[in-house]
């Protein structure tokens, strides 16, 4: 069985969608309804393009990376019968637990059209395959990645992701801070451990422009630092790190698109933000002859200093109603989905860092 990214980024997603399709997780109880009921039900009178997109796009991923995850360790099973059914079989449980949720409805539109999703993902798979796509791929990992660079491709895979959730800071994921506050503060609301929790004495303050182009920069310069550490060749690197900044630009547009309208996509893009990009490509450069460890090394220091200032800064008094449009309109499942990846990258980021530089397993690249 060859090791792949697949399989991660096919359990992380599938947690997603169970986020996604159980979101808000409140007042769960009986309604006293038969669960086989929605099963036999008629095709609904009021649905929308949107609705049928979201549920044949968010799991088309699925099929796809479940397909490639069972090509690339078992090539002799059915791979396309095998993920079609798991998902179906994923999708059916939950639209069943949305029975116990007042605020949500469980649909068989829905399920059949995360089947079907599925299996468009998964057939598009199983084309590229048998294309030769997986072979190609493989030769183009050895070429390009040191051979333990699983979880750090499915980090980068996963950053353009996290971008698409809005942060108070562009490309500053990880402040949580001042929400987590709030979140404990409403969920111990009259009961006693609320006056366990911990009382500012000084209230948090929006981050100056200097620190804020720091913020910016090192969100930049961090995927590009993890890319640096598991890539052979210099010229690569610089491939990478093109790649990398023309994701964090687009995914970014894409995001204040979503949010505020097409003609604002580049309404995030001011001094500071530039400011940022200019400080990432300079130490960005100097850094291309550096060793795996160094990289690591410097890429934790900058992930903690950013993570420092951002969650000892308060957000823009207007974030929260940009976030109403993700929460409460119609990107309430795309908001379950997003939100998890973006408030949690740069932790996950951490922990494998220190992972990595706990090991004392040299790399090729070190030795």
């Amino acid at each position: 069985m060859q090791k792949t990214a697949a399989w991660p980024l096919a359990g992380i997603y599938a947690a997603l969608i169970v986020y996604a399709s159980l979101y808000p997780f409140e007042q769960w109880r009986s309604q006293g309804v038969d669960w086989t009921a929605f099963l036999m039900a008629p095709w609904p009178k009021y649905w929308t393009g949107f609705d049928v997109l979201a549920n044949v796009v968010g799991y088309a991923p699925l099929g796809f990376i479940g397909v490639l995850a069972l090509r690339r360790s078992a090539r002799h099973w059915p791979a396309v019968t095998l993920t079609v059914a798991a998902a179906s079989l994923l999708s059916l449980a939950l639209e069943t637990l949305q029975l116990f949720l007042p605020a949500r409805v469980p649909s068989n539109v829905d399920w059949g059209l995360n089947t079907c999703g599925t299996l468009i993902g998964a057939t598009l798979a199983w084309f590229l395959e048998r294309w030769g796509f997986l072979d190609r791929w493989s030769r183009f990992r050895a070429n390009w990645f040191l051979p333990d660079a699983r979880g750090s491709l499915v980090l980068l895979a996963l950053w353009p992701l996290a971008l698409l959730f809005p942060a108070p800071v562009p490309l500053g994921l990880g402040q949580i801070l001042e929400r987590t506050e709030d979140a404990l503060a409403l969920w111990l609301q009259d009961t006693p451990w609320l006056d366990w929790l911990p009382v500012r004495e000084v209230e948090l303050q929006p981050l100056l422009p200097i620190y804020e182009v720091f913020c910016v920069g090192m969100g930049l310069l961090l995927p590009c630092l993890l890319a640096f550490s598991l890539i052979r060749q210099r010229y690569q690197k610089i491939i990478a790190a093109c790649f990398l900044v023309m994701s964090g630009l687009g995914f970014t547009a894409l995001s204040a698109a979503l949010t505020y309208g097409p003609a604002h996509a580049w309404g995030w893009f001011n001094s500071p933000v530039q400011g940022g990009f200019v400080l990432a490509s300079l130490l960005a450069l100097p850094m291309l002859w550096l060793r795996e460890k160094a990289l690591q090394v410097l890429a934790l220091v900058g992930l903690v200093l950013q993570l420092s200032l951002l969650n000892n800064a308060s957000a823009s008094a207007y974030f929260a109603l940009t976030l109403h449009n993700w929460e409460q309109g119609q990107f309430i499942r795309f908001h379950g989905l997003i939100q998890w990846i973006g408030w949690l990258w740069p932790f996950v980021l951490l922990v494998y860092l220190m992972r990595r530089l706990s090991s004392s397993r040299p790399s090729k690249m070190d030795a």
